[in-house]
């Protein structure tokens, strides 16, 4: 027949909507046409395609004027994973391989000149699309691209390595044993082909290294403490402290604290984490740790491009964000947290598209108290004035700030301190009260304490008469905003739930009190 019609996906966001790719051949003059509102690397498959069938031994019909959509039309398509289905889709058309044979099956991949497939962006959501939807569908994809793929069950993801191993598996019952030039004859680079196979999801997490050790931070106990209490409630995190104090250990450690992954959560995150090709599978069902430079563009941070691709806001999603040396930060990117912080999603809008992505990440914040980093210290003086102090802690504003649930001083020790300190409690005792913390807070009211809406701290927060007032006092002296007050609440609420409590004392309003108390004064 002279028209192939195969199936693909494309990458909108996180969503992977559906693509016919047609192919038409019809006589006249020889061309190769390529319509459907294509990106650059889209429109040069024609050359991909045409080098990769030539060298795969096959036949490419040079005395035809090809026509390949890519429907819908006002959807836009990118990168090379249409190379394949173009391919299969003239090998359909020119009679080479029956058309009923690529009915049941969604294929994507990049093809290089010599036929090999290489991996592809977004295999996984694509994957988790196609699973959502309900389909029947089976999956070709690349080797690498098929493992992703083949984490969400049950769908049906095959894996191939080269064109001739996706033609051979077509051409045959048994793929096995069929070959594109005869029975078990070898291919063009003298290998036996056996057609695609079928990936299984893996058993178990992959062997990637464990979290740091708590254990490993001499003293600080007002962090450490502060961090079990970010972990147990989902809050965010800002420490501040001179060089060396151990800030950026304490972030480090603190994705061991967290529970696993679910299957939804964790397939979600890697889904993300695929967009950007950034996904190990080795690593799955293991909580993120994000780290960017302070260097980096707020386009960087939040996700943006043409098409949009997520940032790093949303690379942390259900994992941790970590930003050393905050105030080092563009003012533009920092405001840009400000939403993101609120609502868990960040929406890219541009002229001709919009992307909503995934954002539910843990923030962790470091930060110097002033330009030398000594103001405050006991060990060494600082040189800053109190004009520059005050300008240099100025460069957070107070709406980010007033974002940020604990704001917590990390002092430096001393070597004779550093000596004298033992070990503290490692990662897996606290990481058990967290996860019951967070279990009871479940089945109380469904969602984290960081995540109650203003029903919900009315409801699960409620103070006695004498410890509201104690919580009024204090809000009106430090000046508090009703988001600072409500705030402490549910900081309250998580100390609550790590003591067993069923409601909020005194002694536990006081301690969320304390991990709220500011920067250093300038």
């Amino acid at each position: 027949m002279s028209l192939a019609v195969i199936r693909s996906r494309a990458l909108a966001g996180l969503q992977a909507p559906e693509v016919t790719v047609e192919v038409h051949l019809a006589n006249g003059l020889p061309s190769f046409t390529l319509v459907g509102l294509a990106d650059t690397e889209v429109k040069e498959a024609r050359e991909r395609v045409r080098a990769a069938l030539l060298n795969s031994g096959l036949t490419f019909p040079h005395n035809k004027r090809i026509t390949v959509n890519l429907a819908p039309a006002d959807l836009p398509k990118e990168s090379g994973r249409f190379d394949l289905p173009i391919a299969l889709g003239i090998l359909v058309a020119s009679g080479q391989l029956p058309p009923e044979r690529v009915a049941d099956h969604e294929f994507a991949g990049e093809l290089s000149l010599a036929g090999d497939l290489r991996p592809v962006r977004g295999a996984l959501a694509m994957s988790l699309a196609l699973h959502r939807q309900g389909a029947a569908h089976a999956m070709v994809l690349p080797w690498a691209s098929a493992e992703e793929a083949a984490l969400v069950e049950p769908a049906r993801v095959y894996g191939a390595r080269h064109l001739l191993d996706v033609v051979q598996a077509l051409l045959g019952e048994n793929s096995s044993s069929s070959s594109i030039n005869g029975d078990g004859a070898p291919g063009p680079h003298g290998e036996r082909r056996q057609g695609w196979q079928r990936v299984r999801p893996p058993a178990a997490g992959g062997a990637a290294p464990p979290c740091p050790d708590l254990r490993d931070v001499k003293g600080q106990s007002l962090a450490k403490r502060a961090l079990e209490v970010a972990a147990a409630g989902g809050h965010s995190v800002l420490m501040v402290g001179p060089p060396g104090s151990g800030k950026s250990m304490l972030a480090q450690r603190f994705a061991g604290l967290l529970p696993p992954l679910s299957t939804d959560a964790a397939l979600e995150s890697a889904a993300l984490l695929s967009l950007a090709g950034g996904f190990e599978p080795a690593r799955w069902r293991q909580r993120v740790f994000r780290s960017p430079h302070h260097s980096a563009s707020s386009v960087a941070l939040v996700g943006g491009g043409s098409p949009p691709r997520p940032g790093e806001i949303s690379l942390a999603h259900h994992g941790v964000l970590f930003l050393d040396e905050l105030p080092e930060w563009s003012r533009a990117a920092l405001e840009a947290l400000r939403e993101p912080l609120e609502s868990g999603r960040i929406t890219i809008s541009r002229a001709a598209r919009q992307s909503e992505f995934p954002a539910q990440f843990q923030f962790i914040a470091a930060m110097n108290p002033c330009p030398c980093g000594w103001y405050g210290s006991t060990q060494r003086s600082c040189r800053c004035s109190p004009d520059v102090v005050a300008r240099y802690q100025g460069r957070l504003s107070g709406p980010l700030l007033d974002r940020l649930d604990l704001h917590v001083e990390v002092g430096a020790l001393s070597p004779a301190e550093l000596r004298a300190t033992p070990d503290g409690e490692p990662s897996a005792a606290v990481a058990q009260r967290v996860s019951a913390a967070l279990e009871r807070q479940q089945r109380r009211q469904g969602v984290a304490n960081a995540q109650l809406d203003s029903a919900g701290v009315d409801r699960h927060c409620a103070l006695g008469a004498s410890t509201a007032d104690f919580l009024c006092a204090a809000a009106e002296r430090l000046g508090w905003s009703a988001r600072s007050y409500h705030r402490v609440l549910k900081l309250a609420r998580t100390v609550a739930d790590l003591a067993g409590a069923d409601t909020i004392e005194r002694a536990q309003l006081a301690e969320a009190i304390q991990l709220r108390r500011g920067l250093v004064a300038g």
